[in-house]
């Protein structure tokens, strides 16, 4: 008999063109498509997939194609590229406000993790993907670029068994470099792996954050104990929840251990202070694969001549040198360079410059 389906081909958005890379690079296993009405279900009530394994955010592909169970459709990125197809297991309908409120513990819609879910849409296409190439990047992230198991080759090489993986999508300010060094003092390497997926507005171009990391990396740590990555998943803000995600990929890329901060993938004040680090209490951490290490809010004290945190530093605030990010980028765009007790010179230089081209474009 005839095969008479249509030929079926969709191009991803931005996000989920970084969900199809980190499924197919291994970033997020144990997924191999994107999840359906039971994964989803289960994810949102109890972060765990209908199989039982650890995972905190729905990873599902939203669109209005026409398709049904059965179909194979051919997947381009945003860009246009072809990346490879999915087949279709089931067609469904997922109730964005559900879970935005379970996952992300808000359904207000200034939420940019909620805007994103709700701008696309309730019915989904779920599936295995089969991939022939991963999305381009930038030769800047090119240059970085370690695929999970490249990642693993890379740390079996120089002989570190213990690993410790720091996640951000800023520049690495003093308080960062501090608290990485001191993760540092107790295990074999750093992974440094900034995320270059999609982020919101307002937030620094990734290409500005990769050449303040290599400025960093060349001046200021051990050559030898670091190596420097780029994350292409995309951010959900979804603070709590979205520190487990990070926690669980970067075991996938094998590491040991992972920081999390103060306010981990969070944005606004929609979760509290360490909401972050107290919902690895909830986790089993043998079974999660992977071993967090908190850390408090640090800053620069005047008193101790030094980078310290509440832990650390008996003094008052106004010996504490902190700046918010709202306050940051105002002295960036006037050409001014943050203290040097907040951001290292060579940095600031950096994000002056990308600040003037800015306002020049």
């Amino acid at each position: 008999m005839t095969d008479t389906r249509t030929e079926l081909s969709l191009q991803l958005d931005e996000r989920h063109t970084a969900d199809f890379e980190m499924i197919a690079n291994g970033g997020f296993a144990p997924l191999e498509g994107f999840q359906g009405s039971e994964d989803w279900e289960s994810v949102c009530e109890r972060m765990r997939t209908a199989a039982g394994d650890y995972w905190p955010i729905p990873i599902t592909l939203a669109t209005d194609l026409d398709a049904t169970a059965g179909d194979v459709v051919s997947l381009t990125s945003d860009e246009g590229k072809p990346l490879g197809r999915l087949t279709v297991e089931e067609v469904f309908e997922r109730d964005a406000r559900r879970e935005a409120e379970l996952v992300y513990g808000t359904s207000d819609s200034e939420h940019p993790g909620v805007a994103a879910i709700y701008e696309e849409g309730d019915r989904c296409l779920a599936g295995s993907v089969e991939a022939e190439s991963l999305p381009d990047h930038e030769d800047a992230f090119m240059r970085r670029y370690l695929t999970p198991a490249e990642s693993r080759k890379a740390f079996e090489e120089r002989g570190w068994k213990r690993v410790v993986a720091f996640q951000t999508r800023n520049p690495i300010h003093r308080a960062h470099e501090y608290l990485t060094k001191a993760a540092l003092e107790t295990t074999d390497g750093l992974f440094i792996h900034p995320l270059i997926g999609k982020t919101k507005a307002g937030d620094i171009p990734a290409d500005v954050r990769m050449r303040c990391y290599e400025v960093l990396m060349e001046n200021y740590y051990p050559q030898d104990r670091v190596i420097l990555g780029v994350f292409p998943s995309k951010m959900h803000y979804a603070g709590p929840r979205e520190a487990i995600l990070h926690a669980i990929a970067r075991r996938n890329y094998g590491c040991t251990h992972f920081i999390v901060g103060r306010d981990h993938a969070g944005v606004g004040d929609y979760y509290g202070t360490y909401d972050a680090q107290k919902i690895f209490d909830e986790v089993d951490l043998d079974e999660l694969g992977i071993q967090p290490l908190f850390f408090e809010h640090s800053f620069w004290c005047n008193a101790c001549e030094g980078m310290a945190s509440g832990k650390t530093c008996p003094h008052e605030n106004d010996q504490h040198v902190f700046l918010s990010g709202t306050k940051v980028r105002e002295m960036l765009g006037r050409g001014e360079k943050p203290p040097h007790e907040f951001s290292r010179d060579e940095v600031a230089e950096i994000l002056i410059d990308a600040y003037k081209e800015d306002d020049n474009s």
